[in-house]
């Protein structure tokens, strides 16, 4: 089972994945197991960018010319997810979490463009959802003029 696991996830490679596997000869041997697969694509892959580089990336989010809404806020999604706290305390965690969904509320609220973005800068909101909620039917609301 083992070995036909590494099998496929091998065959699967593609482009940077593959290079790597193809120069890290310890994977080619046969000892090599699914934990040591991993762990090594773990270390390659692993984001070396710093948590002040995220928050930053977060803070200057700016929804982009041709980017919808919804595609703004997924991109500010997965940034915000990058800077919550890896922590093993459950209540650290909610604090790091609850953190980060306001500094994720923020910048999607003031990243986004045009007359939209006016709108929902005039709301009261308490998550992301909400603010694309507005986004949405403010969109819509300009369509239909």
């Amino acid at each position: 089972m083992g070995r036909d696991r590494l099998r496929i996830a091998t065959l699967r490679l593609t482009d940077a994945a593959k290079m790597f596997y193809n120069g890290f000869t310890e994977l080619h041997e046969e000892n090599a197991n699914w934990e040591d697969y991993k762990s090594a694509f773990r270390w390659r892959f692993r984001d070396i960018h710093s948590d002040q580089y995220h928050f930053m990336k977060l803070h200057i989010a700016r929804q982009g010319r041709n980017e919808s809404h919804q595609e703004f806020a997924d991109r500010c999604r997965g940034i915000a997810q990058k800077i919550m706290g890896k922590t093993d305390y459950p209540v650290a965690r909610r604090v790091h979490r609850e953190n980060a969904e306001r500094m994720l509320l923020a910048s999607f609220i003031s990243g986004l463009a045009g007359k939209v973005g006016k709108h929902v800068r005039y709301q009261r909101l308490r998550n992301l959802e909400q603010a694309l909620q507005i986004a949405l039917a403010v969109q819509e609301a300009e369509k239909q003029a």
